[in-house]
């Protein structure tokens, strides 16, 4: 069980849709760690610590997001893991 760490990006209508809560809802669901926050340009980004197979799932379901989320574009750039505890949403 390989542990990986991915720094993500969502654009689109991804605030005020309810991304960070369900976000954090199914990162915990896949018990992943992590945080994830607005930022002032409109999108949304995070990080995901866990099992390989878990934060593949979790990028899956970052492309589609909340249902009145409008993904447009998600950047996802791996990186070593930091060994984040929890999930939880910052900023």
């Amino acid at each position: 069980m390989a542990i990986v760490r991915v720094h993500y990006k969502i654009y689109g209508r991804v605030q005020g849709v309810g991304f960070r809560w369900s976000t954090q809802r199914e990162g915990r669901k896949l018990g992943l760690n992590g945080w994830v926050r607005n930022l002032p340009d409109g999108s949304v980004e995070g990080v995901l610590e866990g099992d390989e197979e878990r934060v593949e799932a979790m990028i899956g379901w970052l492309h589609q997001g909340p249902p009145l989320a409008r993904v447009t574009r998600v950047e996802v750039k791996w990186e070593q893991p930091k060994g984040e505890k929890g999930f939880r949403i910052v900023g």
